[in-house]
């Protein structure tokens, strides 16, 4: 694929982007500080896409610029993150593009109080090993391994260790909106 074909793609996707998050173009020029009149031109492909007109739509919409333009898949596809520790937890990312779907496991290697705080986004966690304490609006709720939960973090939540011993977490993180689907073996399931 030539550089013209890359970018004649552009526009049609941020236009698909847009819509799929239901974002209007005068929300999307508030967010951006870009015109509606050049969203709307390099969205019909009438205005060709520059890096400073990408970098703001890439960040806005929570995709890789690699993405927003349609670059084809390049190099080694592992992920080799670098754990975080913080606070008595290990994070170890399990997916290396910025916005849209994150995905981590984490471990927890002694027990906290619990600080329950809001943010904008949905989250699933799965336990591995151990057990954890979820603290989710009114409830308090110690998980078992194999046992799954999901919830919109706009309500107060706190996640930890609900034992001595250490807890193994696999948890995605989606902007608000995105919701994780699981599919049940032999049922059919229909996601808006």
């Amino acid at each position: 694929m030539d550089d013209e074909q890359v970018l004649s793609g552009v526009g049609p996707r941020l236009k698909a982007l847009r819509q799929r998050n239901g974002a209007t173009l005068a929300t999307l020029s508030r967010a951006t500080g870009i015109s509606i009149s050049t969203l709307s031109r390099l969205e019909s492909g009438a205005r060709k896409p520059s890096l400073e007109l990408l970098l703001p739509l890439a960040r806005a919409h929570r995709v890789a610029l690699d993405e927003l333009v349609g670059a084809p898949q390049t190099g080694d596809p592992r992920v080799h993150q670098q754990p975080i520790v913080r606070e008595g937890r290990t994070y170890i990312p399990l997916t290396r593009q910025p916005g849209g779907l994150q995905a981590f496991k984490t471990i927890f290697h002694d027990q906290r109080a619990p600080d329950p705080r809001t943010h904008e986004g949905y989250e699933w966690l799965y336990v591995l090993s151990g057990r954890v304490r979820l603290v989710l609006g009114d409830q308090d709720l110690v998980l078992r391994r194999g046992e799954a939960v999901e919830f919109d973090t706009r309500v107060p939540h706190w996640v930890g260790n609900a034992s001595s011993g250490s807890a193994e977490i696999l948890n995605l993180f989606g902007p608000q909106g995105e919701r994780v689907h699981v599919k049940p073996r032999g049922r059919r399931v229909i996601t808006p």
